[in-house]
């Protein structure tokens, strides 16, 4: 019996020992404990021990080269970020799986990332291994498709060096003579007149780098299921990962997590009319969200409504005469629309906003003026060890994220009593 031999019948010994004091109701935290430092020593040495029989087989090094140079595969090349290390999500998984039996060595793929200085996920001995960056970069690829809200945000990606961004913005609260660029003015004056300076005034745009995580326990019998694994592990959290990021680009607190516009001081509320009904939303509601709106966003603006809503708008007409106009537009049928309109502008239902009656249940917003910093994309990781005894694999997610209004207050017109936003609610009826 050659030395891997002996340590993979240690294994199986201990991996026996293991499933007899699960068993047992008397067991006791230290004895589990015991044991798994026990099976985790020896699958360090087994670890140890396959390089040094690599090392050693001449053979199987120049098999292993003529390989490379017929068909170069694509995990060979690590430093290629173009390049695509798995052809699916299941395939990671599966190999993630494969990892945990006997005398399988790990799919090379799995080893291609910088070790810890101690002990760290990429290292197999320890257990874990980074997810490949196209299957992470897939993931944060659907979130955004997923997301209605996310995707339609002013993105910005910042260094791998920073965790921060600060941005210089017009501090500009009003479009009055002396206020407009936070004090840019002209003046019309008469020859040899002494000219008269004026400059912009800045604020800060402060952004820094919040954490959304997610976490995941994969059965060994779900792994061995590639199709339950895409539809399970992709499509689950890149959905709840769209779904938090809406949620927080809308109602965000600002403290631990981005900040939201309904939250920031930039929201305009429009006040319900005189003796208007509780619950109800009028015509005249959404003709005076319309008027607060900033001119320049009207291009870019949508409605987002609970759809509790939608019953009140097919019922909104302006009256002309003895008659009416609609001022709703439903989807599909004539128009052939994706989304339904107001003034023109789409109409899309998100399970964010308030039910009907409540602040926030009708918004119109431009979510170009909504900023986004992340780095990296999604971070993303697995373990074979943390649940070793119970047969399960865990899947880390983690994606580092900050935003917030670029406005940091409503805008005074040059001319008008009312305040002007891109982002536009309906005070409480």
């Amino acid at each position: 019996m050659n030395e891997m031999e002996r340590l993979l019948a240690l294994k199986a010994a201990l991996k026996a020992k293991a499933q007899g004091i699960t068993a047992k109701e008397s067991a006791t935290t230290d004895e589990i404990n015991a044991v798994l430092a026990e099976i985790q020593a020896v699958n360090a040495k087994i670890d140890v021990q396959k390089q040094v029989d690599v090392m050693d087989s001449e053979e199987l090094k120049a098999a292993a080269e003529a390989k490379k140079a017929v068909n170069e595969p694509l995990w060979a090349q690590p430093k290629d970020h173009t390049k695509v290390l798995w052809k699916n999500n299941s395939e990671f998984l599966t190999a993630v799986f494969n990892a945990s039996k006997q005398g399988v060595a790990p799919d090379p793929r799995l080893l291609m990332q910088n070790a810890a200085s101690g002990m760290g996920e990429s290292v197999p001995s320890d257990g874990g291994f980074l997810v490949g960056e196209d299957f992470a970069k897939e993931l944060l690829q659907r979130t955004y498709e997923t997301g209605i809200l996310a995707s339609k945000c002013r993105k910005i990606p910042i260094s791998p060096t920073s965790n921060s961004l600060e941005a210089n913005g017009i501090d500009e609260t009003s479009r009055a003579n002396g206020s407009r660029w936070g004090g840019i003015q002209s003046y019309w004056e008469n020859e040899a007149d002494a000219l008269i300076g004026s400059k912009p005034k800045f604020n800060k745009v402060g952004l820094k780098l919040k954490k959304l995580t997610g976490l995941c326990y994969a059965t060994d019998e779900l792994l061995q299921d590639s199709t339950a694994l895409e539809s399970i592990i992709g499509q689950a959290f890149a959905e709840e990962f769209g779904f938090r990021m809406d949620d927080v680009i809308m109602n965000g607190l600002g403290a631990g997590q981005p900040l939201g516009y309904m939250k920031s001081g930039a929201l305009v509320t429009v006040a319900k009319e005189a003796g208007q009904a509780n619950g109800s939303i009028v015509t005249q509601n959404v003709l005076n969200m319309w008027a607060r709106c900033w001119g320049r966003s009207r291009q870019n603006a949508v409605w987002l409504i609970n759809q509790d809503v939608e019953p009140q708008l097919s019922q909104m007409t302006i009256t002309v005469g003895t008659g009416g106009i609609p001022v709703y537009m439903p989807a599909g049928g004539v128009s052939g629309a994706q989304y339904s309109t107001l003034f023109g502008r789409p109409v899309i239902p998100v399970e964010q906003a308030n039910t009907v009656g409540s602040l926030g249940d009708i918004s119109l917003v431009d979510l170009s003026q909504y900023l986004l910093i992340d780095k990296g994309g999604l971070n993303a990781a697995s373990s074979i060890h943390v649940r070793f005894l119970y047969d399960e694999s865990v899947f880390r997610f983690i994606y580092r994220v900050d935003g917030q209004p670029i406005w940091k207050s409503t805008l005074q017109p040059f001319k008008g009593s009312n305040t002007l936003s891109p982002f536009v609610t309906l005070a409480a009826r």
